[in-house]
């Protein structure tokens, strides 16, 4: 801006007046070529003649302000789930967003375009960032999803406060082979499972763009999804930007081989919808190259360019970036910073209450203070307060044992952690842990240093902006200390806290509370305060060998030998063997406990997971099982006293079925950020009613559950839509203090279907309950529709006789619906269903019923529109796979297997006479003088075969031929059409005539 003789005269683009389209397309026209395409990646750099400052996509705020110093810490996303309540996520997501922008007023390294939520319905609870969505159901994924995405963006109707991006686009719940992997979605997968958790939010208008996930769908990377412009464009009129995850874009050729060059690469992504490219951290030359090669090569031209570039520069006008602005960031446009508020407090205490899940009960709770003198307190996690991969680091902490201590005084809580007490002992002598002196008296401080892209993997998010002396804030880049010590041998053994985690990955605690860990140097040395970073440098297996053991350290794959006195971990690929070492146990974890609860009136053990351990980023889990450690633990307390309570704190559900027979009391929580101890300590006292909810099933066993790979919940009858099988607790189980009657139910459709409920208070404390709606088609239907779907919920507080009337209103087509194959199309099939108010999806207190009208459906025309291979009803040992590499789906047999489908009403009218086959088959995979290895059958259902058809080599996976056979036995009317796929051919869909 300048002043010239007192008229102000401002370049269009910073003019708050005009419209943001005219704003945008006059920067834009301002910038070089060059320019523009630096702004491609996640490091976007200033532009110093424009005054435009550097910007970064990516800013972790999945459940609080991560990865950039202290800052407010929520309950995981599990947790904020458990709660089912929006309006309180609503709130999270505006305090996150008030603390991203008081935290970039201090440092401008923290970003305002923040990669949350995510909102990946949690399919399989084995799944290792089962903690960071929400729900297993989409539609109360989605209703989250919009509330904390509300609260990060803000009210302003023109400025941001933040710039959501939701993750991870799209059917992503593996960490196994995860950017190989290619989820198999049929089309009703997709759009009633996988889109509907995307949706509601997109349409809602308060997300900035979406993250593809690392994974495939179909055969085809998910950065080359078809579906960005298919569906995630057509849901809205705003830009949306599309932010790639770390590393993809160079994964469509290192890693899945989709492309033979980068520039090939890039341009499909830019061509497919992608706008920012997260890749070789600050890097962005390898970006620019990229994308300059596929310019010259004539793969894309300056107008893709500028058509992501357009996106993204939309998305910092609404930040508020470009205004002519006197007041601080804090508070830019009226968007106002907050940090550590006492309503933030406040706030992070009450979603930890909320979060809280009572499982079972038997009268023991709530506890009572003058009944309980003293209270044990044990567990390995009776005294933590963890943090996860995408947290904040702590302001503040309150474990359990030090919020019950505080609410009881310290004499009348007594404390056991439930670890073995151990010595490791070798021939040269005892492990010892040398006294640091004076060193061990500083705090155990992570130490930050730059790695270069070589070094490791980097997620998500910043690596800092500033020069690289400054260090990176991304915990992946987080070295461990070299300043103490390394272990040593000798006469003197250190008694060392062995904790269990499953699987036999084991944690070495020392007297001091230090973590045994490795830094760079390969030393072992107690050093870390908690185990953490990317590769977690803090864990351990025992192997048995000889009359001992060998100790593996698991960050690095290498064995722990003594050199020199020192134990030093050899390098993976030499040839030193490892020490062994000899385990003697000083003490059981679950003697430990048993003396505790002995002297106790009431114990509550705390277990559970370390979210950094077991079942994170980039390791699923392989079972539901509590590590055996933790189930001595809850048996021995029990033995020793019958009024025992489990409390389960974990990122995910257990299978503890033993547990909540015996037990009095069983609880689960997430890990509950800042605020969990206290948020414990007054639900088992009973100052509040616990109304958490299970967002997700808690099965009895990993025996209930299909492959991990399998994303085809209709078939693998997977998640509370269509699991056959008994639940350990169902999907939307909480109990309560207080009881709740349920009146009459009644449905009115309109515009869409009302429904009213009443539901009354009916027990003897004040108490919140979750009024859970869901629907049902209790006749018999044309597909398989789930057992019950929740179609909508409320969370609402009660004083103790209170009653209320609520009132729900559920599009048709979202509470009945279904994606109609035979269509192509979404469709309510005539017919009568029912509606159903309760507690949980396996608690329906009432129920009514509506009728929808309407012809009965139509068969599939056939002799007008074909088959799609894709559209089947259903299907046996086959892959859906990329028909192209731009869009489209084919089928294949998977592995060695008959490939079979089923098209059900196939209407052939008076006749079909001949069929055409659409087909690809790789010659290379075809084989010499194997011409008619690959057939595609054609079957009635009652065995008359119509055809068999040879499918030729066509010269590679894309290149498909049309097959045309005559048939010899003329289908008529309506027909169930069986299909048998042999050989390794792609069908991509039948053609008939008559």
């Amino acid at each position: 801006m300048s002043d010239d003789g007192g008229l102000i005269t401002r370049l269009p683009f910073r003019d708050t007046r005009l419209p943001v389209r005219t704003r945008v397309a006059d920067l834009l026209a301002r910038l070089s070529l060059d320019e523009r395409i630096a702004m491609l990646h996640q490091f976007a750099p200033g532009v110093e003649r424009l005054g435009l400052a550097p910007f970064r996509t990516g800013q972790e705020a999945l459940h609080g302000v991560a990865w950039m110093g202290p800052a407010t810490v929520f309950p995981q996303a599990v947790g904020l789930g458990a709660t089912w309540n929006p309006e309180l996520v609503r709130r999270v997501g505006e305090a996150v967003g008030r603390e991203a922008r008081a935290m970039r007023a201090r440092d401008p390294r923290v970003g305002l375009n923040v990669w949350s939520p995510t909102v990946n319905p949690l399919r399989d609870p084995r799944w290792g960032r089962n903690e960071e969505g929400y729900a297993e159901d989409p539609c109360l994924t989605s209703a989250l999803a919009t509330a904390y995405t509300r609260g990060l963006r803000g009210d302003h109707p023109e400025r941001w406060r933040t710039a959501p991006v939701l993750k991870h686009w799209l059917a992503h719940n593996n960490e196994t082979d995860r950017d190989t992997t290619s989820s198999s979605v049929r089309p009703r997968v997709l759009h009633e499972y996988d889109l509907a958790a995307f949706r509601g939010a997109v349409r809602a208008g308060a997300v900035a763009g979406v993250m593809p996930a690392y994974n495939l769908v179909n055969g085809r990377p998910n950065h080359l999804s078809p579906y960005l412009r298919e569906q995630l464009r057509t849901w809205t009129d705003q830009e949306l930007v599309v932010c790639s995850d770390a590393g993809a874009p160079s994964n469509l050729v290192d890693s899945e081989h989709y492309f033979d060059s980068h520039a090939e690469a890039i341009a499909a992504a830019l061509l497919a919808g992608v706008d920012s490219f997260t890749d070789h951290d600050q890097d962005a030359s390898k970006t620019i190259a990229r994308v300059r090669g596929a310019l010259e090569r004539g793969l894309i031209d300056a107008s893709t360019v500028d058509t992501a570039v357009g996106r993204l520069l939309t998305m910092r006008c609404g930040l508020g970036e470009f205004d002519e602005c006197d007041e601080p960031e804090g508070a830019a446009g009226g968007i106002d910073g907050a940090f550590d508020t006492p309503a933030h407090r406040a706030l992070a205490l009450e979603a930890a209450e909320q979060a809280v899940v009572l499982l079972a009960n038997d009268g023991l709770l709530p506890l009572s203070e003058s009944g309980v003198r003293t209270l044990a307190v044990v567990g390995p996690l009776a005294d933590e307060c963890k943090l996860d991969w995408y947290s904040g680091s702590l302001i503040r902490r309150s474990s359990p044992r030090e919020a019950l201590a505080e609410r009881l005084g310290a004499d009348r809580v007594v404390f056991a952690d439930g670890l073995d007490t151990v010595r490791l002992r070798t021939e040269a002598g005892w492990v010892r842990v040398p006294d640091a002196g004076a060193e061990g008296e500083r705090p155990v401080l992570p130490v930050l240093r730059v790695r270069s892209a070589e070094e490791g993997p980097t997620d998500e998010g910043p690596t800092g902006e500033g020069p690289a002396d400054e260090g990176s804030l991304n915990p992946a880049h987080t070295a461990g200390r070299t300043d103490l010590p390394p272990l040593t041998v000798g006469d003197t053994p250190t008694e060392l806290s062995l904790a269990d985690w499953g699987g036999g990955v084991l944690t070495l605690r020392a007297p001091s509370g230090r973590y045994l860990t490795v830094a760079d140097d390969g030393f072992v040395r107690a050093a870390a305060e908690r185990p953490g970073g990317w590769v977690v440098q803090e864990t351990f297996t025992l192997e048995a060998h000889r009359d001992g053991h060998l100790l593996r350290h698991m960050g690095t794959g290498g064995y722990v030998c003594v050199a020199a006195g020192a134990l030093k971990v050899a390098e993976r690929d030499s040839d030193a063997e490892g020490t062994v070492f000899r385990l003697e146990v000083v003490e059981r974890g679950e003697d430990a406990v048993a003396r505790a609860a002995a002297r106790a009136d009431a114990v509550v053990v705390v277990a559970g997971n370390d979210p950094h351990i077991g079942g994170r980023e980039t390791e699923d889990r392989t079972t539901l099982a509590l590590p055996a450690q933790q189930e001595r633990l809850w048996r021995a307390a029990h033995a020793a006293n019958p009024r025992t309570a489990l409390v389960l704190t974990s990122s995910y559900p257990y299978a503890v079925g033993e547990a909540a027979d015996a037990l009095p009391a069983l609880l689960w929580t997430a890990h509950g950020g800042q605020a969990a101890g206290t948020a414990l300590a007054r639900v088992l006292f009973g100052d509040i009613s616990p109304a958490g909810r299970l967002p997700q099933t808690w099965y009895a066993s990993h025996d209930d559950l299909p492959d991990l790979l399998d994303y085809d919940i209709i078939a693998a009858r997977a998640t509370y839509l269509y699991f056959d099988g008994a639940p350990l607790f169902p999907f939307g189980h909480g109990l309560s203090y207080t009881d709740f009657s349920y009146g009459e139910l009644s449905v009115r459709r309109a515009a869409g279907l009302t429904v009213a409920c009443e539901v009354t208070n009916s027990g003897p404390c004040d108490g919140d309950e979750v009024v859970q709606i869901y629907a049902s088609a209790p006749g018999p239907s044309r597909v398989p529709l789930p057992h019950r779907r929740l179609i909508a919920h409320r969370r609402v507080r009660l004083r103790r006789g209170e009653r209320v009337r609520l009132f729900f209103t559920v599009p048709v087509e979202d509470a009945l619906g279904f994606w109609d194959v035979a269509h192509g199309r979404w469709t309510v099939d005539p017919g009568t269903y029912e509606i159903h108010a309760g507690a949980s999806s396996a608690d329906l207190r009432a129920t009514a019923t509506v009728t929808v009208e309407g012809p009965p459906p139509a068969p599939r025309p056939v002799l007008r529109r074909g088959l799609e291979a894709a559209d089947y009803d259903a299907a046996d040992g086959i892959v859906l796979v990329d028909r192209t590499k731009v869009r489209g789906d084919a089928v294949a047999r998977r592995d060695d297997a008959v490939g079979r489908l089923l098209f059900r009403a196939c209407d052939f009218g008076a006749g079909a006479t001949s069929m055409t086959v659409e087909a690809a088959r790789d010659a290379a995979a075809a084989g010499a003088g194997a011409e008619d290895d690959a057939t595609v059958g054609v079957h009635l259902a009652d065995g008359t075969t119509l055809a068999t058809v040879a499918v030729p080599p066509t010269g590679g996976r894309y290149t498909y031929t049309t097959v045309r056979a005559v048939l010899p036995t003329s289908p008529t009317g309506v027909q169930d059409l069986h299909i048998t796929l042999r050989g390794g051919l792609r069908l991509a869909r039948l053609g008939f005539s008559g």
